[in-house]
């Protein structure tokens, strides 16, 4: 049987040139995400929430290797962990409520948005070993779009917006 060989990224590798702008993009929706936030009553939370992973997917489209540092992958798996007990009580609150369209309220739209950072994360965890395979890129070509699309069809379509708060109609 032929032996195994770990694949090496090289500069002219067009996976690694999608993923790199995935994680441009998504650094900057998350840096939107973070500054949209300021009018929000617990805005110093929240920026937070969204300004690690900014910065998280910012060193990745620098130099994807760093997902295999320990300072990276420590604060990524603290932020996800937090994340993750924070979802699952907004999540325990909307099944309470028998909330069915989350966009709608607040809690909805704060699980989703953690929901996206967690997901985002797992994605890029171990992602500098060996080369960005077609499933992951793929999977972050899909994500990547996903939020963009999405804050673009409420921007769109301010009826949408109507039972927002004050402070979540004036950031952007």
């Amino acid at each position: 049987m032929g032996q195994v060989t770990k694949v090496q990224y090289t500069k002219t590798n067009f996976s690694l040139f999608i993923w790199r702008v995935c994680n441009v993009c998504m650094s900057v929706f998350f840096a939107l995400a973070s500054y949209v936030q300021i009018n929000d009553p617990d805005a110093g939370l929240w920026m937070v929430c969204y300004a690690i992973p900014a910065s998280l997917c910012f060193l990745i489209a620098i130099e994807p290797g760093v997902t295999e540092t320990r300072v990276w992958r420590r604060i990524s798996t603290l932020h996800m962990l937090i994340s993750m007990v924070v979802v699952s009580m907004l999540g325990r609150t909307l099944y309470k409520e028998r909330i069915t369209n989350i966009f709608q309220q607040e809690e909805g739209r704060e699980f989703s948005g953690l929901l996206l950072t967690i997901v985002w994360l797992l994605l890029c965890h171990h992602s500098g070993r060996n080369a960005i395979g077609a499933l992951r890129l793929f999977t972050a070509v899909a994500i990547t779009i996903f939020p963009f699309l999405t804050w673009l069809y409420y921007y769109i379509n301010k009826e949408l917006r109507i039972t927002w708060p004050s402070h979540c109609k004036t950031a952007l």
